[in-house]
């Protein structure tokens, strides 16, 4: 069996003159992080591995779960396919994982995220927001192979507060 945990990037900030990569996360964002990696760790599975988008805000959410769930940062790795906002990159990544690896923990943007949760989960989502995650288990052995996965567990900032 393989699972995919998918978070969102946390809420950023649009206050600073700065390219895309390099937006940072509101303050709002970081506790929303805190708050969702809280939530996330009363069911936690550790991954095997986590990868998050090199893109500031992605990177941000991803060092707040890590710490939050005491994840040595050494199973850290960024992936440049993972700064995709349709999902095609996505996929292709996911696709070709490592297959040593049966829980991935992945940091990304939407449109792609979203499109992810709804092509391989079982559960119709309208939007995975900022700070959203998502766990899809599949039935198979091969990341090649993942399609028709179950979505265990969706965790919304929202339904926390």
């Amino acid at each position: 069996m393989k699972s995919l945990i998918l978070i969102r990037h946390a809420k950023s900030s649009w206050e600073h003159d700065v390219t895309d990569r390099e937006r940072p996360l509101k303050k709002r964002g970081n506790k929303d992080a805190v708050l969702v990696s809280k939530a996330f760790r009363m069911r936690f599975i550790e991954p095997d591995v986590v990868f998050s988008s090199p893109a500031n805000r992605a990177l941000s959410t991803c060092h707040i779960f890590l710490e939050q769930l005491e994840i040595d940062k050494i199973n850290l790795k960024i992936a440049e396919d993972l700064y995709d906002f349709g999902g095609e990159s996505v996929i292709n990544f996911l696709k070709h994982l490592d297959e040593r690896y049966q829980k991935v923990m992945i940091f990304g943007h939407n449109n792609a995220f979203t499109s992810i949760c709804n092509i391989f989960g079982d559960n119709f989502i309208e939007n995975l927001p900022t700070s959203g995650l998502a766990i899809i288990d599949f039935e198979v052995n091969s990341w090649q192979d993942i399609q028709n996965g179950t979505t265990r567990a969706l965790i919304f900032p929202r339904d926390l507060k």
